[in-house]
């Protein structure tokens, strides 16, 4: 029987048709089906350009972002793939704060849409700290079929957690 982690908080049959393609060795195909390469956004300058891009498309008005990188201290072991945080710093008498993003390094070598994810999320959390509706909904506005994204990189990481890498250079496509 497979442990299904990532996947506890959807339902049972979802669970079930998940555990099903696990047992007969489909689950590494459907993914690369749906998803067949991983995307450029290889460093961090690569990464700041590519949230700024989507960060200045749907929340203008937000406070600026001064640092995004990916960081390979973040273990998605521990729950999670990715933090925002505001870091103040003083400066002369004045407290400045700066928001900072940090995506998983794990995260270098995944599929477009599964970065594009993790990366609405973050941004979200400028407007709204806590997992909310207003959240949710803010992520659906940024990124339509966000819900579908995040179940599908629940699947992709729980094959990763019991069988290892899906993209190899060999199976670029």
């Amino acid at each position: 029987m497979f442990s299904l982690n990532y996947l506890s908080g959807y339902p049972q049959a979802l669970q079930d048709s998940v555990r099903h393609m696990l047992e007969q060795n489909m689950l590494k195909t459907h993914l690369l089906q749906k998803y067949p390469r991983i995307h450029q956004v290889s460093n961090d300058k690569a990464l700041r350009a590519y949230t700024t891009e989507i960060k200045n498309q749907f929340l203008k008005k937000s406070a600026p972002v001064g640092k995004v990188v990916y960081d390979e201290k973040i273990h998605i072991i521990h729950n999670a793939l990715g933090l925002h945080s505001s870091v103040q710093r003083v400066q002369g008498n004045k407290i400045k704060s700066k928001n900072e993003i940090r995506i998983g390094g794990i995260f270098k070598k995944t599929p477009e849409p599964f970065l594009r994810m993790i990366v609405v999320h973050e941004l979200a959390h400028l407007k709204e700290r806590e997992h909310n509706k207003a959240f949710y909904k803010l992520c659906q506005h940024m990124l339509p079929n966000y819900h579908q994204l995040e179940f599908d990189l629940r699947i992709y990481l729980t094959y990763l957690e019991l069988h290892g890498e899906i993209y190899k250079p060999s199976e670029q496509r």
